[in-house]
This record gives structure tokens, C-alpha cells and sequence, in this order.
């Protein structure tokens, strides 16, 4: 059986990462956050899955309106007045962005998958056989984000 992965113990390497992505790449000052989740209607998640010695997902959660801000942040062009495929596009590289400085501090020999990103008003998104979760809140002037990480252990 696979050995648990202490996440808890990488939270302030995944804080530090959002925070200087979100900085470099979006000229956005973010800052983790202790708030209670609260969901956002119309909320999208991107989703980049780690593969190899260790497998598990991240997930960066933010609103509309914020997606369609950090597309133009993004992509130096106008905010798109709806999800669009540039919004798509920029919402899946940022989590992107988040995966690839993230498996630097992960255990060695891991793959990213291609972004996935999930829109709607009303959608849930189940990480199958996903058992060590460990999420973080940031705020900024557009409002709160939501970064998680999930540990997909070995059955018996």
C-alpha cells in the first residue's frame, strides 16, 4: 500500500507558489486567506493530475468574473465579457503554472496531465479514489480563489 504523503507538510510551498504565480503572471497581489468555503454560483475548476511515483490532482476554483480578469491579466487583451475559449485557455495554463512549480517540491518521477477546466452553474467535481485533501483560500482585490490539493492512495 502506498505510504500517505504528508500534504499538510507542503502547504506553505503551495501557498508561496499561488501567491508568486499569481504575482509574476497576473500582476495580482494575493494573500491565503482563513475563510470558510463558500460556493461561488457559477464558479469554474481547472484540474491538472499528477501521474507517477505519486499521483494526485490541483485544483484552482475562482469565479467568472475572475476568470475572465485574469485572461486579460494573462493575455494582455480585452476581459471577455463570458467564458469563452481564452478564458478556458488561461484558466487551465494558470493551474498549469500552479502543477508545474508544485511538482518541483513533490516526490521525483512525476507527469502532469493536460488542463481540464469545468464550468456551470451547478456542477460537482469528484476526484475518484482522492483520500488526503488539503485546500487553501487566497483573497485579492477580485475576491477569493480557491487552491486544492488532492493524494490518490493505493487500495488494498
Amino acid at each position: 500500500m502506498q505510504t500517505p504523503f504528508p500534504l499538510t507538510a507542503y502547504r506553505a510551498d503551495l501557498a508561496q507558489i499561488v501567491v508568486s504565480v499569481f504575482q509574476t503572471m497576473l500582476d495580482l497581489e494575493i494573500v491565503p486567506i482563513e475563510t470558510p468555503e463558500t460556493p461561488e454560483p457559477g464558479a469554474l475548476t481547472a484540474a491538472i493530475y499528477f501521474a507517477g511515483t505519486w499521483q494526485g490532482t490541483v485544483l484552482l476554483e475562482c469565479t467568472h468574473a475572475q476568470a475572465c480578469e485574469f485572461t486579460h491579466r494573462l493575455m494582455s487583451i480585452d476581459a471577455p465579457a463570458a467564458i469563452n475559449d481564452d478564458v478556458r485557455d488561461a484558466l487551465g495554463e494558470l493551474a498549469n503554472m500552479l502543477a508545474g512549480n508544485l511538482k518541483s517540491v513533490l516526490p521525483h518521477g512525476i507527469g502532469l496531465s493536460m488542463p481540464s477546466v469545468v464550468e456551470g452553474t451547478d456542477y460537482s467535481l469528484r476526484i475518484c479514489g482522492g483520500n488526503l485533501v488539503d485546500r487553501l483560500r487566497f483573497g485579492s482585490a477580485l475576491g477569493a480563489v480557491g487552491v486544492t490539493l488532492i493524494e490518490m492512495l493505493e487500495k488494498d
